[in-house]
């Protein structure tokens, strides 16, 4: 077996976490379900829950981590032999999610080559992007680039591979968030569309924004799929837990905000307000986004570098994802590295093909209902994760207790949020899970 691997330093942890945290969660769903759920008050909702339902939840997976120093499906067991069966189904979380995000993966190389070739205009014809996963082989060529890409950084390794990239790419994702907010609210209109987006109209307000806001930081920070517990076994005894936790999720915030403040208020301003527009959901980035783009002067070089950001933040989701399931199979089964990301990534593209062929030649065959890729999305999202949570919840709630958690934060420093963090990861957390459950099953969100 090989030695067990570990970040460098603090700061390579904190930007290896971030970047698994930062995703499509962030650039892709959270602009539009900000926009979905009266922009300034969902908002405002998030913010409150990040700072106290996600933190707990995170800090929770990460010290468990760090204190076993194994992956999830050990970790787990080795907590408490009667929940063992826990860290196999978070097990399976990354193994059903990777596959179907490579295809998604796929998807952003493939816009990112539309606007680096100048052929932004192609884009916004009828039909362009259902054309485009409808057929055959060119989404299996781009998802076999995305997938290869993250095998690659997964198979030099925690330090060389992983946290050397999330360095480079966290910094260039924060400037380039940033530069591209700025100027999106240059357009005709956007100011308007910047005030529906950060100010609260508590009108809007209703069970359903609180729902949304709570699904969102739960599909945002990698919550409830073995990444943080993962990465938190590699995270060195004497970095401060607390302090890295808050960091990580300064990082996610801010990038989720600023996602937003690309998107929504250039929607707004191109859409002139209309609902429609600011409601398109998933379809927002691949068939909205182009058209604002067209609008826009320079909007060919506006949607490469969009795309490319978008692209950063899949990358580093993808890596997390890919590591996770490295990791457990190393675990268990004691093989190298090499070995294992091989095995890993023809898993996944058999995997994956379902997924992408079912939007073309496999579209009639669906699950439920569902097309493969919606059907994977649904099941581990909505399903599998917040039973993970949950059950997470009353293992340390009341099983272990809180202090099994404190007392590992407080091995390397003070933990200034132990009395809130007892009471939400005994109560609060359990009761948002369960509401997520049943929204889920309902169809209410």
């Amino acid at each position: 077996m090989e030695k067990k691997s570990s970040f460098s330093s603090r700061l390579g942890f904190v930007m290896a976490a971030a970047g698994s945290a930062v995703g499509l969660g962030n650039i892709w769903r959270f602009p539009y379900l900000a926009a979905k759920y009266g922009g300034g008050i969902f908002l405002l909702v998030y913010l409150i829950l990040a700072v106290t339902f996600g933190f707990s939840l995170m800090i929770t997976e990460i010290a468990i981590g760090r204190k076993r120093g194994r992956s999830t499906i050990f970790a787990y067991r080795e907590i408490n032999r009667k929940f063992s069966f826990l860290g196999y189904i978070s097990s399976l979380v990354p193994m059903m999610i990777f596959p179907y995000y490579c295809v998604i993966g796929g998807w952003i190389i493939k816009f990112m080559a539309v606007y680096l070739t100048n052929s932004g205009s192609d884009a916004v014809k009828e039909g362009y992007f259902g054309g485009f996963i409808s057929s055959t082989v060119s989404p299996i060529i781009y998802l076999s680039i995305f997938l290869f890409l993250t095998s690659v950084v997964v198979m030099l390794g925690v330090e060389k591979g992983i946290e050397k990239v999330s360095k480079i790419l966290m910094p260039l994702l924060i400037i380039m968030s940033l530069g591209t907010a700025i100027y999106s609210l240059t357009i005709d209109g956007a100011i308007d569309g910047l005030i529906y987006y950060v100010k609260p109209n508590f009108s809007e307000f209703s069970l359903k924004t609180v729902v949304a806001a709570m699904g969102q930081l739960f599909y945002s920070m990698s919550i409830a799929m073995g990444i943080l517990i993962t990465y938190g076994s590699y995270m060195k005894k004497d970095d401060d837990l607390e302090k890295s936790v808050r960091n990580i999720e300064l990082f996610d915030t801010a990038i989720a905000f600023l996602s937003g403040m690309m998107i929504v208020p250039a929607v707004y301003a191109f859409s002139g307000g209309d609902n429609d527009a600011l409601q398109a959901g998933p379809t927002l980035m691949f068939i909205t986004l182009p058209k604002v783009f067209e609008s826009m002067k320079g909007g060919h070089i506006f949607g490469f570098i969009f795309f490319v950001l978008v692209f950063f933040a899949a990358l580093t989701s993808a890596i997390s994802l890919m590591e996770t399931i490295v990791s457990i199979i190393s675990d268990k089964f004691k093989t190298t590295r090499i070995k294992t990301c091989i095995g890993v990534m023809i898993f996944s593209f058999a995997l994956a093909i379902p997924s992408t062929l079912g939007f073309g030649v496999w579209s009639h065959i669906t699950i439920f209902g569902y097309s493969f890729l919606d059907f994977f999305d649904f099941i581990s999202n909505n399903i599998m994760m917040p039973i993970v949570a949950l059950l997470t919840a009353i293992l340390i709630g009341f099983v272990v207790k809180p202090k099994y958690i404190i007392d590992e934060v407080e091995s390397s420093g003070k933990f200034k949020s132990r009395r809130m963090y007892s009471v939400i990861i005994s109560y609060i957390v359990p009761i948002c899970m369960i509401v997520i459950l049943i929204s889920s099953l309902a169809g209410y969100v």
